[in-house]
């Protein structure tokens, strides 16, 4: 899917990833997935 700002999906920063997984076991799902990660990218970058 093409992102609308026209730009290339960045890697998650640490704490995003803890949040994704965090919220991953919340709901009883593996950890990594798409699902989650694309969540996690729409939270604020704190680094």
């Amino acid at each position: 899917m093409p992102n609308p700002k026209g730009q290339k999906s960045q890697p998650l920063s640490p704490a995003q990833k803890d949040a994704a997984r965090q919220r991953a076991e919340e709901n009883g799902r593996p950890y990594p997935n798409l699902v989650d990660n694309m969540w996690a990218a729409k939270l604020p970058r704190k680094s």
